[in-house]
């Protein structure tokens, strides 16, 4: 299984989720990091206030830094491969990463036409292939 790891700005504690002003994407990220490691898929989460020396040892995370900064973080990495920067990742491409089938969430109050591949009925569903 793929081994990623997200190296991310210089936060109040190990997951940014602290203090008065809560960043919404850091709590979905713990959310998804904590499904995705559920799923037994390998995720590590770096710090650069609290695991600098993770930084400085990995070449391409300190070219990184040298070139766009701590500005430029969050990092994501998929077998030292850099595959996002910028902004954390979501379940998803978390999932496609860790070679792992996430299920289509829809979001409550939604309403499925039937349109999409995990649908029951409709279009895709149904096995017919003289259509869409």
């Amino acid at each position: 299984m793929p081994v990623i790891a997200v190296f991310e700005p210089a936060l109040c504690c190990n997951t940014g989720v602290c203090g008065e002003d809560v960043d919404k994407s850091l709590v979905t990220f713990t959310a998804d990091m904590a499904w995705l490691t559920g799923q037994d898929a390998t995720i590590t989460r770096h710090n650069l206030a609290n695991d600098p020396l993770a930084f400085a040892r990995i070449p391409a995370v300190k070219g990184f830094l040298e070139v766009a900064g701590s500005d430029g973080l969050p990092l994501v990495l998929v077998d030292g491969v850099t595959v996002l920067t910028g902004r954390y990742p979501t379940r998803a491409e978390l999932a496609r990463w860790a070679g792992i089938d996430a299920p289509v969430v829809i979001p409550a109050g939604a309403v499925d036409l039937g349109l999409s591949d995990t649908a029951s009925s409709g279009c895709r569903g149904s096995g017919q292939s003289d259509c869409c």
